[in-house]
């Protein structure tokens, strides 16, 4: 079973030594997500448009690896507070409304002080 290595061009993914995704056969596991705009490289100061910017992200990944978010089966949410949680459905549900996979949401510091949100998918195609 061969192994696909898909990368953001995030200056972490060397740093650290991920991936922003790999595919191991039907599986795609994208590596947790902040909300870096990925055009500006900003990060804007709205969870909701963090999540938006994290989902780009993932979305470009989950295409490169021939999936798509309708694939996505567990989706994992780490926020800095959970006041964010209502907010957070602003970016989440039009996303994730109709495909409802498994979803858990755990309150966690971030490796900057600006990160409100990381977001970090499984997808299966079997």
């Amino acid at each position: 079973m061969s192994r696909q290595l898909i990368s953001s061009g995030s200056p972490f993914e060397a740093q650290v030594g991920y991936s922003r995704a790999v595919v191991q056969g039907d599986w795609c596991f994208v590596a947790g997500t902040t909300g870096t705009d990925p055009e500006t490289k900003t990060m804007p100061d709205s969870v909701a448009d963090q999540a938006t910017n994290a989902l780009k992200v993932i979305d470009a990944a989950l295409e490169e690896a021939g999936f798509a978010f309708a694939d996505v089966v567990r989706v994992t949410y780490y926020i800095t507070d959970p006041a964010y949680w209502d907010e957070l459905g602003q970016a989440t549900a039009p996303v994730f409304g109709t495909i409802r996979p498994a979803a858990s949401c755990v309150v966690a510091g971030l490796i900057k002080p600006n990160m409100k949100i990381e977001i970090e998918v499984t997808a299966f195609k079997g």
